[in-house]
């Protein structure tokens, strides 16, 4: 790989791109939390929440691997979550040394309160664009993520 000079850098083409990918993700981040706080969450409890509603559970790797979270904040999460009612861990009836988690039927109405109006919510930006275009921009983020992967 070249060796750039500090100059070189700041004048890379991707530069502007890189800013402006981070940009729109703390733009998103930003409204993501702030209608979720209207329901008492945080985005990684609404995530997890979103994640487990309408099934019948899923072990905490299953978790892990569906949701945004890492294995360290996941645990608190959960804990908290379970503070609230919300949900439940119970041992894996395959696997002794995992446990399955599920929404409790408080957390299933908190599910069914929150979801539909959040996606509603969120859909109101995204709706703002056309949708050729965002379909462009998926397809480019995949493209680009493969890329950085």
């Amino acid at each position: 790989m070249p060796r750039w000079t500090s100059r070189q850098a700041r004048k890379s083409p991707f530069i502007p791109t890189m800013r402006e990918l981070a940009r729109c993700y703390q733009a998103f981040e930003r409204l993501d939390a702030r209608l979720l706080r209207d329901h008492g969450f945080t985005t990684s409890q609404a995530d997890v929440i979103f994640t487990l509603g309408n099934t019948p559970g899923m072990t905490c790797k299953e978790l892990g691997e569906r949701t945004l979270i890492t294995k360290g904040t996941l645990t608190g999460v959960l804990d908290r979550l379970e503070g609230k009612g919300l949900l439940d861990r119970r041992p894996s009836p395959d696997d002794g040394r995992s446990y399955i988690v599920a929404l409790t039927p408080a957390g299933e109405e908190a599910f069914e309160a929150t979801y539909p109006e959040h996606i509603a919510r969120i859909g109101e930006r995204f709706n703002q664009v056309d949708p050729r275009k965002l379909e462009k921009i998926r397809s480019t983020l995949a493209e680009l993520r493969a890329a950085l992967e």
